[in-house]
């Protein structure tokens, strides 16, 4: 039992940690975009945020478990199949990416708007604006809001084990589901609940630590 647990926890942790790395690696720049573009941005440009604003929407409203089931041709050409950890990953991937870019644009928008006129007052560039003033002073959310979306990640690979993910959420369904053994579900539940809390305590630690 414990190696069962050893091994689902580590897949958990892969998943969740590749595909929050792609997360931030994709979304963040796409969060900036729809900040920079939006109504009242430094390159407003309505028709562009509206198109961009739209796909983001209309793909996190599709719930996950059926977002896995509709990427399944994506991640077999990108994966070669469409079961196991890396299969798992893709969605997950995408679906972080979407929470992050909402997330994080979000934040980005309630930068105090006298701190980017400062900046245009003397000069600077848009990206100088956004890597100088918006991402500093947005940072603590920045955080809080990647805090949110690795523990939404951590749910949503839970859910992967339904349609044969890997990881914990595998782990439940063949033997605490299936197979009817209650105490290894208990044992699963807890270590959800831990990560959980992991993660909620690390950010907020670290949004305290970056608040001015």
């Amino acid at each position: 039992m414990i190696d069962l647990l050893i091994k689902s926890l580590w897949e958990t942790v892969w998943m969740v940690g590749v595909s929050t790395i792609i997360s931030i690696l994709i979304g963040l720049p796409l969060a900036v975009y729809l900040a920079v573009t939006s109504h009242n941005g430094l390159k407003a440009n309505q028709w562009l945020y509206s198109i961009a604003g739209f796909l983001v929407n209309a793909t996190r409203s599709i719930p996950y478990i059926i977002l896995i089931v509709l990427m399944m041709p994506v991640t077999r050409l990108l994966v070669g199949t469409t079961i196991g950890v890396g299969a798992a990953t893709v969605p997950l991937a995408i679906a972080g990416i979407l929470l992050v870019a909402r997330l994080v644009e979000d934040a980005l928008r309630q930068t105090n708007y006298g701190l980017i006129e400062v900046g245009l007052a003397s000069g600077a560039t848009t990206s100088q604006i956004v890597t100088t003033i918006m991402l500093p002073e947005a940072l603590p959310m920045i955080i809080s809001s990647l805090t949110t979306v690795i523990v939404n990640l951590i749910g949503f690979s839970a859910m992967a084990g339904a349609v044969g993910g890997g990881g914990l959420g595998d782990l439940a369904i063949r033997y605490g589901y299936q197979r009817y053994e209650l105490e290894l579900l208990c044992y699963i539940v807890v270590i959800l609940v831990m990560m959980v809390q992991i993660v909620q305590i690390t950010g907020n630690y670290l949004v305290k630590k970056f608040m001015k």
